[in-house]
């Protein structure tokens, strides 16, 4: 089969499963995923189709945000996905047509649901591990049952909570069996953003057990070629790679820059071919330079401030309720985005189009700027006087959604106004996040980036015990909710429970949401065939050097 093929057979699938059970439509939450004003988008792809690709080259990115580890069931950094994401495949990937996300074949080349709790994948053949190793149906089940095992400890092993079993057909055949119907299930199983999805080498794991991250294996177009640490990675082509005729380039070169303004200063003087990331304090320097494209929108995001409910004093809910309603969003957005962010009422942001609530400014949902209200929640609280929680912000720049010290400095004023005052402790990312990871704070900064489903926004950040809810928040109701929403395929039906969920989180304000931010990726003009997706990601598959 061509690649065509494989995306129509999905699609005539997926097509099947909207008259008979609204499946796709649930996938909504990412298949309606819009960037209405997404730079280049579909234009991009008839423009790079228009030139004849050319083969060979190395490109040079400089890298600006932390790239933790390149084990993609232990990552939680975007700065480690957009690498990953040409390393491995999932059995779904992420694509977008310019105007909304979608997720389409990868390794798999057919999906079938006999009942609304079973999924049949049939497998690509041929597709081969870089170590030569045949990537076959033992080896998917083997990746995803990895994820799943409490004892390997997976930070995205919740994603599966709800699987009961998977089970070998044949050679390329799988079946994943779930214990209810689950909504999340194609963010899941995509290889960049889902992670959980993403299929590892059994071998190579085994060989390099905890090294592995250091030492990664898949199936992708580029092959691991040598980390330096603190200085570059490096791939080279995969010649084996299933893709008929990809990649064309021959390697990638990945500078790792802590400092953003000596990659800005690499990217202006053309020393390289592109950046992963930049401060939001460059574009418009960035903007202007004619050699250049700025590629970008408002994604799937949420910028926020979160606050310790395991101990004083923000066990008190009245305290972050006054919290919340001190922040002046729009200057947030103003001076701390300079401009290229939007303010955020809730965590559900603008893209999800279809769980978004576009009324939200003036609804009265959502966490809004009030100082009257603020000083009488203060008024309410059960610890009075100044009150000098430790804030918690990590050094420098801080990848997609940070914004450095700038958040902290701009929040200061508000909540002295409300008898609040941080001692800011400035620290390095690394024992930063060993203290966000501990609840060793009493406040911290955060953004929680490239979610393609209210699910992935809501569920591991905030529900009770999961693994990023490092505030401690607690709700039973809320539990309820976000549970609920993940077992029924009837998005009307989620859209109501998230909106339930999202009321009664927004209310208790274990955190204080900021804003949804634009993420940005900037090449030179000599790059060309680079595909635009609004979930952070970096593909490098179709890009060659003009």
């Amino acid at each position: 089969m061509s690649e065509q093929d494989h995306k129509d057979t999905l699609a005539e699938v997926l097509a099947a499963r909207i008259n008979r059970r609204g499946f796709m439509k649930l996938m909504g939450s990412g298949a309606g995923l819009a960037a209405g004003s997404a730079i280049m988008g579909g234009a991009l792809v008839q423009n790079a189709m228009a030139a004849a690709p050319k083969r060979g080259g190395t490109i040079k990115l400089a890298w600006v945000d932390a790239v933790d580890t390149l084990d993609p069931h232990f990552t939680s950094s975007l700065g480690s996905v957009k690498i990953l994401n040409n390393i491995y495949n999932g059995l779904l990937k992420v694509a977008y047509d310019g105007k909304k996300v979608s997720f389409v074949p990868d390794l798999a080349e057919k999906w079938d649901m006999p009942d609304d709790k079973t999924h049949v994948f049939t497998l690509r053949r041929g597709v081969k591990f870089h170590n030569g190793d045949v990537c076959d149906a033992e080896a998917v089940k083997w990746s995803l049952e990895r994820v799943k095992d409490p004892a390997v400890g997976s930070p995205h092993g919740w994603k599966f909570e709800q699987l009961v079993g998977i089970d070998v057909i044949d050679d390329h055949t799988i079946r994943m069996r779930f214990n209810k119907p689950y909504a999340f299930l194609p963010v899941a199983l995509t290889g960049s953003t889902g992670r959980a999805g993403t299929i590892v080498s059994k071998r190579a794991v085994e060989q390099y057990g905890k090294a592995f991250g250091r030492n990664p294996v898949g199936t992708g177009p580029f092959k691991f070629a040598g980390w330096r640490e603190n200085e570059s990675i490096k791939l080279e082509r995969n010649p084996d790679y299933f893709e008929p005729g990809l990649p064309y380039l021959d390697g990638v070169q990945i500078l790792l820059i802590k400092e953003p303004t000596a990659a800005v200063a690499a990217m202006m003087s053309g020393q390289v071919d592109g950046m992963s990331l930049s401060p939001f304090q460059f574009i418009p320097q960035l903007k202007s330079n004619p050699s250049l494209k700025v590629y970008g929108e408002v994604e799937g995001n949420y910028s926020y401030v979160g606050m310790n409910n395991r101990r004083a004093p923000f066990d008190d809910p009245m305290l972050r309720k006054a919290v919340a309603a001190a922040i002046d969003r729009n200057a947030i957005v103003k001076q701390g985005y300079f401009g290229e962010a939007i303010p955020a009422y809730s965590p559900i942001s603008p893209p999800m189009t279809d769980f978004f609530d576009k009324n939200i400014a003036k609804s009265g949902r959502g966490q809004t700027f009030d100082l009257k209200k603020a000083m009488e929640y203060r008024k309410q609280s059960k610890y009075q006087g100044e009150l000098n929680p430790v804030y918690i912000v990590s050094q420098g720049f801080t990848g997609s959604g940070g914004s450095g010290t700038r958040n902290s400095q701009l929040l200061l004023p508000m909540l002295e106004k409300i008898g609040i005052k941080p001692k800011i402790e400035l620290l390095d990312r690394a024992v930063w996040t060993k203290r966000r990871n501990s609840g060793d704070f009493d406040m911290y900064d955060e953004a929680w980036i490239a979610d393609l489903d209210p699910d992935e926004t809501l569920y591991p950040e905030w529900h009770s015990g999961k693994p990023w809810n490092f505030v401690g928040y607690n709700s039973p109701e809320f539990d309820k909710l976000v549970s609920d929403a993940q077992d029924t395929l009837n998005q009307a039906v989620r859209k109501k429970l998230y909106y339930k969920a999202e009321d009664i989180l927004m209310a208790d304000a274990p955190l204080a949401v900021l804003a949804h931010m634009k993420v940005f990726k900037i090449l030179h003009k000599r790059v060309q065939g680079f595909q635009y997706i609004p979930v952070d990601l970096l593909n490098l598959h179709s890009v060659w050097l003009s």
